[in-house]
């Protein structure tokens, strides 16, 4: 689903930021502890605090709500407004409903209503056991009963951070992709400017002490759970500290990047040979420095970590396949087309990069497939650099919707955007959101998820692999390059298409189980996200046979 917010519109509420609190408070969960910051404005410096100060919860009920409707799947039918509630000012207007996505990003408390999502103590609690691996109590009290989700009760900051951190990548996916909107067109609207995609928060405000106070807490791209709050409404917390709130974020860490790209390379250049450091390349995974020798005499260089397949067709012809997750293969564009040297004006590529990939590929099980090709995007076959991956992190899920997308190296045209023309705007000092504002007029900033499909949950196939994997572990233990799971994966319905495993989020798509062929299909999928981290992993001969062996396993304790 795409968010949308006028690029044009974004840089008009950047013109007047409101004058307000001297002082923002900031904190994160990282390494098993809490970080703080104090951000001040001039005045005499606010009184220091630690894990242990006591903030409201507010509105931020509403996400730990959502978090468990999602992963309990619980049923969330729209809220449809009647137009006497005052609260559904937050909402919808009369005669017109809201989403559980739509009503998290506006904190429609009426939707989350634990009473309207016949949300009941026992299993709410059970959940929340799992999570934080003890029943809630003590520090966690306020998560025992979704009864005692009052906006106006106190909880220690350090548990509400340890409480977000409890969750996992796989349970918070859907929220993070609601909670985008907020820099977009939510409280948080016009601050992408500098947040990029790396904010995924819930915006509360409340009255404390006769003051209003307000801010958000959530995630950023990278998992780390974080908190801030000031003096003023969320919205002018936003307005009055983004600059300087988005440069006290830690830095974003290294994480398994999200969605599948299939590129075929060289697609208009033959290859004749592939030379490995032992000699000829042969077929399959490629690991290490290669040399390409080219039908036309040109030669190139490049490396693989296990990404890179080269294969032959039918006539002999030598082809090479990269699989990447988006945002390593967005910084190879970078890296191919441009760089990273001008900051704002890369973070503008990149995001026409992302943008070009969702309008131009084609889905293959489970993948967007493109030709590396100077008619369409140039992909560098090397790992990208860790500047250009930086850049593609930060700009994490942003396009630019309602244009046609295209860029070139040095000539503007409508709706291009040309990179000569990006560094040099860059350079005058225009941010990135600037920069697509002069090359796509028409185009609204936007986020997409790097794999749109939702989880339809299969709870029969769920069950049937819950089962079969520890009769697996005796095999699967002595095969070179295995890792147990850390969390058993989702498996959701599949529609269209091939079945397919999304390794970062931990999911499997396949219809439901009914057949031997279904049983081999998920344990093929299965071995996928245990091998993930080694090249057996992508020898689809290899993994075939051995989901055939383990599903025979199954059958032989029947």
């Amino acid at each position: 689903m795409l968010r949308r917010a006028s690029i044009a519109a974004l840089l008009a509420m950047l013109v007047a930021v409101p004058s307000g609190a001297a002082s923002l408070d900031v904190a994160w969960w990282r390494g098993d502890q809490i970080e703080v910051r104090q951000l001040r404005q001039g005045g005499a410096a606010p009184p220091p605090f630690d894990g242990a100060r006591q903030v409201p919860l507010a509105s931020l009920w509403k996400l730990f709500v959502y978090v468990y409707a999602t992963d309990s799947k619980v049923a969330m039918p729209d809220y449809r407004c009647g137009g006497r509630d005052p609260e559904e000012v937050y909402c919808c207007d009369a005669g017109q409903s809201i989403g559980h996505d739509a009503a998290l990003a506006q904190s429609c408390g009426l939707f989350f209503s634990p009473k309207r999502l016949m949300i009941t103590a026992a299993p709410w609690r059970k959940y929340w056991t799992g999570r934080l691996g003890a029943a809630p109590a003590g520090e966690f009290a306020w998560l025992s009963d979704p009864s005692r989700l009052a906006p106006e009760r106190m909880v220690r900051l350090d548990s509400l951070l340890r409480a977000l951190d409890s969750i996992p990548s796989a349970s918070r996916l859907d929220a993070e992709a609601a909670l985008l909107r907020v820099v977009l067109d939510g409280r948080g609207a016009g601050t992408a400017r500098w947040f990029g995609g790396q904010l995924r928060v819930k915006t509360y405000s409340w009255q404390q002490d006769r003051k209003r106070i307000g801010g958000a807490a959530g995630w950023l791209a990278d998992g780390t759970p974080v908190w801030f709050g000031g003096a003023g409404g969320s919205s002018n917390v936003f307005e009055q500290w983004a600059p300087r709130l988005a440069a006290s974020l830690p830095p974003l860490r290294a994480v398994e990047d999200s969605g599948c790209v299939v590129v075929d390379y060289f697609k208009r250049y033959p290859i004749r040979s592939v030379r490995g450091e032992q000699g000829a390349a042969p077929v399959g995974t490629m690991n290490g420095r290669y040399h390409v020798q080219f039908q036309n005499g040109q030669n190139l260089a490049l490396r693989s970590n296990g990404e890179m397949m080269l294969s032959k067709d039918a006539g002999g012809q030598i082809q090479l396949r990269g699989r990447f997750g988006i945002n390593e293969y967005v910084a190879r564009v970078l890296d191919r087309e441009a760089s990273a040297t001008e900051p704002e004006a890369a973070k503008a590529l990149a995001i026409a990069a992302r943008t070009y990939l969702q309008q131009n590929a084609v889905a293959v099980a489970g993948c967007q497939q493109i030709a590396d090709s100077s008619a369409t995007q140039r992909v560098s076959p090397s790992p990208a650099t860790p500047a250009a991956l930086a850049i593609a992190r930060w700009t994490d899920q942003l396009i630019v919707d309602g244009v046609t997308v295209r860029y070139h190296s040095d000539r503007p045209s409508d709706n291009t955007l040309a990179w000569t023309r990006a560094v040099q705007l860059a350079k005058q000092g225009k941010r990135y959101d600037e920069v697509l504002a002069d090359a796509y007029p028409g185009g609204a900033l936007a986020t997409v998820g790097n794999s749109g499909a939702r989880c339809q949950r299969l709870d029969a196939n769920e069950a049937w692999l819950a089962s079969a994997v520890p009769r697996w572990q005796r095999v699967l233990l002595r095969e070179a390059g295995y890792e147990v799971p850390a969390q058993a994966p989702l498996i959701c319905a599949l529609s269209v298409g091939a079945p397919y495993s999304e390794q970062s989020r931990n999911r499997i798509f396949m219809r439901p189980i009914a057949t031997r062929e279904d049983r081999i299909t998920l344990a093929h999928e299965y071995l996928h996200l245990g091998l993930r981290n080694h090249p057996r992993g992508q020898d689809e001969d290899y993994v075939e046979q051995l989901a055939r062996r383990l599903v025979d396993l199954n059958l032989e304790a029947i």
